[in-house]
């Protein structure tokens, strides 16, 4: 039990520095499998798992945007683009839905409806998530 303490203890290290498993099973020198089995029979450890891969995104993040700076700073067109298209709303990319339609006594047709949902999906592609979890509380 104490070597795989230590295992695990290894494998969260490595996660936050790279948060890709395949790297830290390899750099612990477990198998993937194991790595697998070990976070099905510890719910705690999957939890440090998530928990050590999410700070290690953070990390790879703060890296990125280091870099796009930096970039930016060298006059990089592409970077000064992106971080324009994703920092300012002026920039963003944006839809533009038109329709013309009739309202008749108040209500809409199905088909209109249907073009509604469907609009709203484009504009919110995590729509259905966000309903699932009003619904769940």
């Amino acid at each position: 039990m104490i070597k795989q303490d230590k295992v695990q203890k290894a494998l969260l290290e490595q996660l936050v520095k790279m948060p890709i498993v395949q790297v830290a099973v390899d750099k612990t020198r477990i198998s993937r499998a194991t790595f697998y089995r070990m976070i099905k029979k510890n719910k705690k450890f999957k939890e440090d798992v998530d928990k050590a891969i999410e700070q290690g995104r953070l990390l790879i993040n703060d890296m990125a945007e280091v870099q796009i700076i930096s970039a930016i700073k060298d006059r990089n067109i592409t970077s000064l683009i992106y971080w324009l298209n994703h920092n300012h709303p002026v920039y963003r990319t944006k839809i533009e839905i038109e329709a013309n339609h009739k309202m008749i006594d108040g209500k809409i047709s199905k088909e209109q409806e249907l073009l509604i949902k469907k609009a709203i999906e484009l504009i919110s592609p995590n729509l259905q998530e966000v309903q699932d979890e009003q619904n769940n509380k």
